[in-house]
C-alpha cells in the first residue's frame, strides 16, 4: 500500500482477509521478515501513519518473529483479540529496494550466489571467463547495502539452470547492475558467482536481566549494591562466535564471552556509581574463512 513494492502501509492477509498492523507491534526481527518476504532489502524507516491509516481492520495477532523466517505467517504469533491501533500508528514500512539483485543460498542476505531478475525471471549470473573479482563483487554488495566484498568465488552451476551473462566492466562503472545484463543463455557447464559481503551480520540486541531495577528516562535505574546481568543476543544465522560488551563508564568495560544459543550473559556485581553509563554489544564470528564483526547494538543506559 505505497509507492513501490518495497514501501507502504503494512497489511497482512490471513483467513482470506487483509488486516492492518500497529507500529508498536513490530520490532526489527519482524520487519526483516516482512522485507524478505517482499523480495526487498534491509528494513529502513518504520513509522506509524507514514502511508495513511487505511480502512482494513486491525490484525488481532502480534508477530514474534526470530528474524530468519521466510514469510510473516511462518512467525510465532500471540493473540490480542479486540485490539485497535491508536490514530496515526498504522505501520508504514520502507525496505531498501535491491532492484532485482539478490544473493541466495546462505543464512545472510549479504552472502550467497548472485542472481539477477530480468524480463521477470530470476537467474544466476554466469562467470564462464573468470572475470568477477572483488571490485565487481563490491558493486553488488554496495547495491544491496551490504558494505564491500570480502570474497568472490566461481561456483559450479550444477543445476544446469539458464544464466544471465553480465558485462563485468559495465558493473564496475555503474550502479545499475541490471543494465549490464546480456540476453544470451548458457544452459550447461556454466559457472555462477558466489559473493560474501563485509556487512554480513545483523545488529545485535542488548537487554538488562536479573538484578533489581526500574525504568528510568531512556534506560534503567539499578538498585545500588545489587548484582545484575546484561544479555547480548543476535538473530540466529551462524553457529558459535562471541560477544563483546563495551561500556563508557568511569572504569570502561571490555569483556568477551563465547556465544551460546546466539547469546551471552554478562554478570556484573555490586552496582555502584562506577557502573553508570552506556553499554553496547558487538558480535564476532569466523565464517567463510574470514572474521566478521557486527555493528554495535543500541546503547543500554544504566544509572543508580
Amino acid at each position: 500500500m505505497g509507492s513501490s513494492r518495497c514501501s507502504g502501509r503494512l497489511e497482512v492477509r490471513s483467513n482470506q482477509s487483509w488486516s492492518s498492523v500497529c507500529e508498536e507491534d513490530l520490532d526489527l526481527n519482524d520487519t526483516q521478515v516482512v522485507c524478505r518476504e517482499l523480495g526487498c532489502g534491509a528494513p529502513g524507516l518504520l513509522q506509524g501513519g507514514l502511508y495513511g491509516e487505511g480502512e482494513a481492520p486491525v490484525w488481532t495477532s502480534e508477530l514474534q518473529c526470530e528474524g530468519n523466517e521466510s514469510a510473516v505467517l511462518d512467525c510465532r504469533r500471540s493473540s490480542s483479540a479486540g485490539k485497535t491501533c491508536s490514530p496515526g500508528t498504522a505501520a508504514g514500512l520502507t525496505c531498501s529496494d535491491p532492484g532485482g539483485v539478490r544473493l541466495v543460498g546462505q543464512p545472510s542476505r549479504c552472502a550467497g550466489t548472485l542472481e539477477i531478475q530480468q524480463q521477470g525471471q530470476w537467474r544466476p549470473v554466469g562467470d564462464e571467463y573468470k572475470l568477477w573479482d572483488l571490485k565487481s563483487g563490491s558493486a553488488v554488495c554496495q547495491h544491496l547495502d551490504c558494505g564491500s566484498a570480502v570474497s568472490v568465488n566461481r561456483t559450479d552451476n550444477s543445476t544446469d539452470r539458464p544464466v544471465w551473462v553480465v558485462s563485468v566492466p559495465c558493473v564496475k562503472l555503474t550502479s545499475g547492475l541490471r543494465d549490464c545484463v546480456g540476453l544470451d543463455d548458457f544452459y550447461k557447464h556454466s559457472s555462477g558467482v558466489d559473493v560474501v559481503c563485509s556487512d554480513l551480520l545483523p545488529q545485535p540486541n542488548i537487554s538488562l536481566s536479573d538484578g533489581v531495577f526500574e525504568v528510568y528516562q531512556q534506560g534503567f535505574r539499578v538498585l545500588i549494591g545489587s548484582d545484575f546481568t546484561i544479555t547480548c543476543s543476535v538473530q540466529p544465522q551462524y553457529p558459535g562466535g562471541s560477544f563483546q560488551l563495551i561500556s563508557d563508564t568511569k572504569k570502561p568495560l571490555n569483556l568477551t564471552q563465547l556465544a551460546v544459543n546466539h547469546s551471552a550473559h554478562f554478570l556484573l556485581s555490586a552496582m555502584g556509581y562506577a557502573h553508570r553509563g552506556n553499554y553496547t554489544c558487538v558480535y564476532h564470528v569466523d565464517v567463510y574463512n574470514h572474521s566478521f564483526s557486527s555493528s554495535q547494538s543500541p546503547a543500554l543506559y544504566l544509572t543508580v
